[in-house]
């Protein structure tokens, strides 16, 4: 039995090794065809590969992380606590002791240096510091600000100097290339704060290897303004190694220790992990999904070629069949040819995508990740994975030729005959079924808001349609009975070489499907928050708002009207005064009392059943904005009916009315929920030494005003103000531009400001966030595809039918009918792939946005319901493509037909 195994062991092994023969010599004969097969699997390797292999390099070793945050120093010392801590190994979790530990404070260095051997030497090190410049008209502040003394060797073994020195006092910066850039400055020029308090010389350019962002590095004696006490660590020179008493020393006196050694295991307590340590399961399987449809779709284009070698090679298959070959062997001589050319783009696509990371990696750097990578290395298990994948997607793309090799006709096959496999309807039951099973799992993931499922369901239902776009085809081709000539021809050899064109058909749908279902949910995502955004202010509404520092006095009316009516046409500038508390200690709060009539009886935070959730729905005082379910909250001026027009953007009868009631020494209230026959109780709740201290009611004569403003407002006339023991405290000015403006004109007027050290904020009247480019991008890609997938089947059929053009020729058709038949064969396919695409695409985002939809409509609080919305500008890129794909083809197809004997 040993032996009967062995020698079928032996019968297999060879019968691979001759097909792997055959399919090398056909690769050599064909070469066109084997040129187009490896460049298809060979890009996405190469994509693969260099996102495989940039990854590697950009996860940094422990050495690395630690070399990059310590440079040539002994360890970076954090002083956390006035009592004892544990840390974690590398010193970056740490918690303490003791309950309650007094906080550190401000630390020097002979404090820090007392703690460490004698001859040992410390350095300041602040990474985080505020910074924000001047450049132009504008008030840039996304800068990454630190502080360290660049000229001791300590802090210079964190940078490298491009150019320049490092500074040597508080009015010396060294900024990176990128902040060097954003600031529009030169090494030796000025920059100058945001405010105009301050100025700096640029005297270096430096890189952090951690941040190739906008770096700006100060002298450790800069000041800080946005915070008095920054958080400093420091850079230690140690004559000796950090050993197991030094940590144990240091975390007893409350330092956090971060070496180039990991701290003892007696040091290292229960820290919990960071966020994200753990396996992100779901984002895990969306990947493999993802993965998978990538995979699908090489498959769908590559499969093809493979059915077009099939049918040219069909002479020779039946020879293998007459000189002994069953259909094991017929199959292996197909499959062969998938490995080996699966191989050869796996090796091809893996090398030049390791060249690729090598040589773009400064790119990537700069650009994507933002840092410098480590050393330069491959992930051989990963470039492992790829290649198995390329292998198996050229076997998955000759395994339907393989079988309809099998199954061909011998006889036929030797007399060059076509011998077209019948399509069996199984597969369209198989099609359909998975369809509508697809469907439903993504129903049921949209419904438990699931993305893996969603994403299981999109790709069942994506196969189903693969399996039933031949039996599609044939019913196609029975319509161009009554065509032209031209795409009557097209249409037959597309339901005859189904194996060949439905693939090409599929591969256009799956990528036109995706790109319309993504486009969908992204424009009703658009058209839902576009519908739920509330503004705060009426739309071009701008607010100046004064810095609260006695050193600087503030504009007066004139000052701020000016800029305002030249730069952004204002009809009306007013005066906003805050309403504070005299006697309080910290801010206070102003707030109208809702009568508990009128008030929703549930909370979300009580965890509601599910009935309750209805009954609060049905409810109509549950009914309200989100400011109900977390807190009343309004924004209480003092007004005497100058701000009202431009704060509530209400029509002229009802400014009248709320001015008149303000003069009569009332209060205005944008939430008629909270006024009562007139009148309204207001409580002021002052800082206590355990909390907000809330005074009795106060009820004043009030006036309801409706504003469908997002944000309720209370407006107390000065009369009211005094009642309630308030005081009147100047916050800024409103005012009212002609429209939105602009980024131009809000920077010019931001400019005329400047002096008063006045910020501005405009009210934009909506989101801002525009989803086209996103949209454009999906089409983009999905034509792009297209096109690809139109012109590589067009091509294999215009091999494939040279004997028809041929009979053409033979019986005078004139010249321009190839042409016109090109034009038609990528009209199948480009049209026929991108209407499945757009009508899946289309079902795939209504069968997920109405099941969000019917979950949403049984929860409370109300969520917003998904507009089932269509991409017209997807769809229309996606229009043309068909066109722009036929008109190729009839453009680069010659017009010359062949004339050639046919063996048939």
């Amino acid at each position: 039995m040993t032996a009967g195994r062995g020698g079928r062991l032996a019968v297999t092994v060879g019968s691979w090794w001759a097909a792997l023969r055959i399919a090398r010599r056909e690769a050599r004969r064909a070469i066109g065809r084997t040129a187009l097969v490896l460049a298809m699997i060979t890009l996405p390797v190469l994509v693969l590969t260099f996102t495989a292999v940039s990854w590697d390099m950009a996860e940094l070793t422990r050495a690395e992380r630690n070399g990059r945050q310590l440079g040539v120093a002994d360890a970076e010392l954090l002083w956390v606590a006035r009592g004892p801590v544990f840390q974690d190994a590398w010193g970056e979790g740490w918690g303490p002791i003791e309950d309650d530990p007094l906080p550190a404070g401000p630390v020097t260095a002979g404090q820090v240096t007392a703690l460490l051997p004698a001859g040992s030497r410390a350095v300041p090190l602040r990474r985080w510091v505020s910074f924000d410049a001047r450049v132009g008209d504008r008030v840039e502040d996304g800068f990454n600000g630190r502080a360290v003394d660049l000229a001791d060797p300590l802090g210079r073994g964190l940078v490298r100097f491009r150019s320049g020195r490092a500074p040597a006092g508080p009015d010396e910066i060294a900024v990176s290339p990128a902040a060097l850039r954003r600031l529009d400055v030169h090494p030796g020029g000025t920059v100058t704060s945001g405010d105009g308090s301050r100025s700096w010389r640029v005297v270096g350019v430096v890189e952090y290897p951690d941040d190739l962002g906008p770096v700006v590095t100060l002298h450790p004696a800069a000041p800080s303004p946005a915070d008095p006490e920054p958080e400093t660590s420091w850079l230690v020179d140690l004559p000796g190694a950090v050993d197991e008493d030094t940590f144990r020393r240091l975390n007893d006196r409350g330092v956090v220790v971060r070496a180039h050694t990991p701290a003892p295991p007696s040091n290292a307590g229960s820290v919990p992990p960071p966020d994200g340590s753990g396996v992100d399961v779901e984002g895990m399987s969306v990947s493999v999904l993802v993965g998978g449809l990538g995979l699908l779709e090489v498959v769908l284009l590559v499969g093809p070629a493979f059915a077009v070698a099939v049918r040219r090679r069909r002479r020779d298959l039946a020879l293998v069949a007459v000189a002994g070959g069953d259909d094991v062997h017929l199959r292996r001589v197909v499959l062969a040819d998938g490995v080996v050319l699966g191989a050869l783009g796996a090796a091809a696509g893996v090398s030049l995508g390791v060249a690729a990371a090598f040589a773009g990696r400064p790119l990537v750097e700069q650009h994507l990740y933002g840092a410098r990578f480590g050393g330069y290395r491959c992930w051989p298990e990963a470039l492992a994975a790829i290649a198995a994948v390329a292998v198996l997607a050229g076997v998955l793309a000759a395994l339907a030729p393989a079988w309809t090799a099998a199954r061909q006709d011998v006889v036929a096959g030797l007399a060059g005959r076509r011998t077209p496999p019948a399509h069996r309807r199984r597969w369209l039951t198989a099609g359909v079924a998975l369809v509508v099973g697809g469907a439903g799992v993504a129903a049921l993931g949209a419904a438990r808001t699931a993305p893996t499922v969603i994403l299981t369901g999109l790709v069942l239902g994506e196969l189903g349609l693969v399996f039933a776009t031949p039996t599609l085809v044939g019913l196609l081709a029975r319509l161009g009975r009554s065509l032209p000539l031209a795409p009557r021809i097209a249409l037959r050899d597309a339901s005859r070489n189904r194996s060949s064109t439905a693939p090409a058909i599929s591969a256009v749908m799956a990528a036109v499907a995706g790109s319309v279902g993504v486009g969908a949910y992204l424009a009703s995502d658009q058209t839902r928050s576009a519908a739920a955004y509330e503004p705060s202010l009426p739309p071009g509404t701008v607010l100046v708002t004064l810095p609260d520092r006695p050193d600087r006095a503030g504009p007066i009316l004139d000052q701020i009207a000016r800029p305002a009516r030249e730069h952004l046409g204002a009809r009306t500038v007013a005066p906003l005064v805050d309403a504070g508390c005299a006697t309080a200690n910290g801010p206070c709060s102003v707030s109208p009392v809702l009568p508990p009539e009128r008030a929703c009886p549930w909370q979300p935070s009580d965890g509601l059943s599910e009935s309750d959730q209805r009954r609060a729905r049905a409810d109509a005082r549950c009914r309200g904005g989100p400011d109900d379910r977390l807190g009343p909250f309004f924004q209480a001026v003092v007004d005497d009916g100058a701000a009202l027009p431009v704060l509530t953007g209400a029509g002229p009868a009802d400014v009248a009315a709320a001015t008149a009631a303000l003069r009569a020494g009332g209060v205005v209230v944008t939430d008629p929920r909270y006024v009562v026959a007139g009148r309204v109780d207001i409580v002021v709740a002052r800082p206590g030494p355990e909390g907000p201290v809330p005074s009795p009611p106060t009820t004043i004569d009030a006036y309801a005003l409706r504003t469908g403003l997002g944000v309720r407002q209370l407006l107390i006339s000065p009369r009211a103000a005094d009642r309630l023991g308030l005081t009147a405290r100047p916050l800024g000015w409103a005012v009212a531009a002609d429209g939105v403006p602009d980024e131009d004109r809000q920077d010019r007027f931001r400019a005329a400001l400047r002096p008063f050290g006045a910020q501005v904020e405009v009210e934009p009247g909506g989101p801002t966030g525009d989803d086209r480019p996103a949209l454009l991008l999906l089409a983009a890609a999905a034509g792009m595809i297209t096109l690809g997938a139109a012109g590589i089947a067009t091509g294999l059929a215009a091999a494939e039918g040279r004997a028809d053009l041929s009979t053409l020729a033979a019986v005078g058709a004139g010249p321009g009918l190839r042409r016109l038949l090109s034009l038609c064969q990528a009209g199948v396919i480009a049209v026929l792939g991108s209407a499945l695409g757009i009508a899946a695409g289309l079902g795939s985002a209504v069968i997920i946005l109405t099941a969000l939809n019917r979950r949403y409509a049984g929860t409370w609080p109300v969520q917003d319901p998904y507009p089932v919305v269509v991409p017209w500008t997807a769809l229309g890129v996606l229009v043309l493509v068909p066109l722009v794909a036929m008109l190729g083809a009839g453009l680069f197809t010659r017009s010359r037909l062949p004339v050639e004997r046919r063996l048939d």
